[in-house]
């Protein structure tokens, strides 16, 4: 089978700069490696990988190049005497394509690792979470407060070095000092932490006994914290720079603090709205009048008309909370309880039987929800 043109395979016009080609080899090469295309096709992909491959190879080189661009792939077949056919000289160009490719990828180096003045690898340090129980006032007028977190403190013993005194660290002869090592599978050069130093660099032959090689001492500190007005179950705050620290020298990781809201013996939150039950007695229903009910900035009153029924609710606007990105506060409503007499005297029980009997001779008007209710039942068995 006859090759395509190493210009048509890349989609190039003949007069593409170096710039050109590896753009054109970086797209095709993500578009059909053999990683990204599983499954149905996957074998055109390898087969359009290999040849976008190869035509990167030859016309990345420009003594190669220049011999295709004379003779086409005559120039370049190694079994036809030209200089330089695929697999030649080993990866040449290609390599530095495919290690910017495949750094895309895969992300080389690791998460949070890149490298140091010295070589070395170096590690942002991890976040840390730590969850604080607030009430509900607290969360709905914001609170100012100290915690105690880890912190770390240089080891005054072997003033950081983490070796014995009297001794040193050695240069890890896994890594020579680079933190890490290279895994080679045929093509494939994975870069990975080196597993004698983890990335350090360094051997301790004889670890510091104060701070077992580390370093560094585990303590704690005191960090001041505000909570913002209007913060919700399950928000968190970032506090940058307080989580662990980072490896040689890296960046220390951030401090996420996890709101927890205590249940309130009153109101219950939904969003920036609250809601609250306000049992009232039977002959406060009935009657009607106003009652006090609380807030969380005091108490408010509301009317109650007459015949107030059970599970009426009332809203009281802007008696909410008002969230930390909402422009008003929300509201309180407001759930009626109507409660039923208990433990009743003699004398208050001749009085309630003489009040139902004065309702049963006046008919339904005093009850439109039991008839209601009835008339339903009744057109049911119809």
């Amino acid at each position: 089978m006859s090759k395509r043109d190493y210009y048509e395979v890349l989609g190039l016009a003949k007069n593409a700069n170096d710039d050109d080609i590896k753009k054109a080899y970086r797209k095709m090469a993500m578009k059909h490696h053999p990683d990204r295309n599983q499954g149905e096709g996957a074998k055109k992909s390898e087969e359009q990988f290999k040849e976008a491959k190869e035509a990167y190879e030859m016309l990345s080189d420009p003594q190669k190049r220049a011999a295709y661009d004379q003779h086409g792939h005559a120039g370049v077949d190694p079994n036809m005497g030209a200089r330089g056919g695929p697999g030649a000289e080993g990866f040449g160009g290609f390599a530095e394509a495919f290690g910017d490719i495949f750094g895309d990828i895969f992300s080389g180096g690791g998460a949070g690792a890149r490298r140091g003045p010295g070589g070395q690898q170096v590690f942002r340090g991890s976040d840390l979470s730590y969850a604080m129980e607030i009430t509900l006032e607290e969360a709905a007028h914001g609170k100012e407060t100290q915690i105690r977190i880890p912190a770390y403190e240089t080891c005054e013993t072997c003033k950081g070095s983490g070796a014995k005194v009297g001794t040193s660290a050695k240069v890890c002869t896994t890594c020579n000092g680079g933190g890490t090592v290279h895994m080679r599978q045929g093509f494939f050069s994975i870069q990975q932490t080196c597993p004698h130093c983890h990335g350090s660099g360094k051997i301790i032959p004889e670890p510091c006994v104060t701070c077992s090689g580390q370093g560094k001492i585990k303590k704690n500190k005191t960090l001041e914290v505000k909570i913002p007005a209007g913060i919700n179950e399950g928000m968190r705050i970032r506090s940058s720079g307080n989580g662990e620290p980072g490896t040689n020298g890296g960046p220390a990781g951030d401090l996420y603090i996890e709101i927890r809201i205590k249940q309130h013996d009153i109101f219950e939150r939904d969003g920036d709205d609250l809601h609250c039950t306000i049992p009232i007695g039977l002959t406060t229903a009935a009657l009607g009048g106003g009652i006090e009910v609380p807030t969380l900035n005091g108490n408010a009153e509301i009317e109650l008309p007459e015949g107030t029924q059970h599970g009426k609710t009332f809203r009281l606007r802007g008696k909410g909370i008002k969230g930390v990105r909402s422009s008003y506060p929300g509201d309180l409503y407001c759930h009626v309880s109507v409660e039923t007499p208990v433990k009743l005297t003699e004398h208050q029980r001749k009085l309630l039987k003489e009040l139902d009997e004065a309702f049963r001779k006046s008919g339904d008007r005093h009850s439109p929800n039991a008839k209601s209710w009835t008339d339903r039942v009744k057109n049911i068995f119809k």
